[in-house]
């Protein structure tokens, strides 16, 4: 259950809104019993984060503004360590360091990971640590993605104390160019196929 993430964000003035709009009595039977033990990640959300080709993570700087960077690579280049530890190699871009900077005063991430197909969205809180590339080259090179074409500059590790999954509604389908690909694969097959029929009818009628 997922009650960890619900504590982390529910303070005080959150749950003051809950009870102002109704939703605060259904919320707390939810979570009874939560203790501040982080939410384990369950073979679920694993299958899930194993899937992703991208991902968009929150940080806060030290003056409190919070900033969003998109994460992207070859599915499944963010990588289940061990219980309940992420990691992924952070590639080499336009040299901003903005979220890099952001955790060495504020360990404190938000991952927000959407399945557009099919309607889906996972979001985990958590506390993240980066290491440099010059400081420890195996941690950055054991995160690349087989094959993928990318400098990694460091590694980044998040320690996940809280998830929630969301719901569908208001999730606008979105599919890349190879999920289209595959869908029409049949479709244009049988096209093939009956083209390649037309072409034997007419060929042999002309013979006739």
């Amino acid at each position: 259950m997922a009650k960890n993430y619900r504590k982390t964000l529910f303070n005080d003035a959150v749950q003051a809104l809950q009870e102002r709009h109704g939703s605060r009595a259904s919320y707390a039977r939810m979570d009874e019993g939560a203790d501040g033990t982080p939410d384990r990640l369950t073979a679920k959300e694993l299958d899930y984060i194993a899937l992703r080709d991208s991902f968009y993570m929150a940080s806060v700087n030290g003056d409190g503004w919070p900033y969003m960077q998109h994460r992207g690579g070859p599915a499944g280049f963010l990588k289940h360590i061990e219980g309940n530890r992420l990691g992924f190699a952070d590639y080499r871009g336009n040299k901003q360091y903005i979220s890099t900077a952001n955790l060495a005063g504020n360990d404190r991430v938000s991952l927000f990971l959407m399945d557009y197909p099919n309607r889906e969205r996972l979001k985990l809180v958590g506390h993240a640590v980066s290491i440099e590339l010059a400081d420890d080259p195996a941690a950055a090179t054991a995160l690349m993605p087989e094959g993928y074409r990318a400098t990694p500059e460091r590694a980044f590790f998040i320690d996940v104390i809280g998830w929630e999954w969301n719901c569908s509604q208001h999730i606008t389908p979105r599919f890349t160019e190879a999920e289209i690909s595959a869908a029409i694969r049949p479709m244009a097959d049988e096209i093939n196929q009956l083209r390649a029929e037309l072409a034997a009818l007419r060929s042999t009628k002309e013979e006739k």
